[in-house]
Order: structure tokens, then sequence, then C-alpha cells
């Protein structure tokens, strides 16, 4: 799964990197998934996230990715807006 990031109060590398930190730790606590920056790495105020879990059930990670955005939507509250989400399974 991919997630783009909006974060508006970000004014500096710096406090773009302690949201997303602060969400990467929070999300890997919570549930047992792989998560990265993967691009917009030196912008201030953007980030695109990938998510990767494992499983021989499909209908599995279909749910786990649905509780991670819910996740992800409900600890964003006002640091960050979702822009895109995108899941892709193989």
């Amino acid at each position: 799964m991919e997630i783009e990031l909006h974060i508006p109060s970000a004014q500096s590398l710096k406090q773009k990197r302690a949201v997303i930190k602060s969400l990467k730790d929070r999300v890997t606590a919570k549930f047992n998934v792989s998560i990265a920056e993967v691009d917009f790495t030196d912008k201030w105020q953007r980030s695109i996230l990938a998510l990767a879990i494992v499983s021989r059930d499909k209908t599995h990670l279909e749910s786990q990715f649905t509780q991670v955005m819910s996740f992800v939507d409900s600890e964003l509250l006002g640091s960050a807006v979702v822009l895109r989400q995108e899941m892709t399974l193989f």
C-alpha cells in the first residue's frame, strides 16, 4: 500500500520527519507491518509512505490494510492530510 501525505504545518524537513517518524512508530506498534518513506524525502510538506504485509489470505490482507488506513486517518488529525492511497495485492 502507498499513502501520499501533505503536511501543511511542516516548515522544515525536521518538522516533517517528526510527523512521519511518529506515525511510522505508532503504525508498527499497533500492526505487524513494514513501513517506510519512499518518495518526497527532500520535500518539507509531502511524503509517500509504503506499507507491506505478508499473508496467504487475500481477505486478511484487505482487512489489515483497511484497519491500517483507518488508524492512519485517525492518528493524523490536523497534522497531515492523506492525498492518495493505493493498495496493490500480489
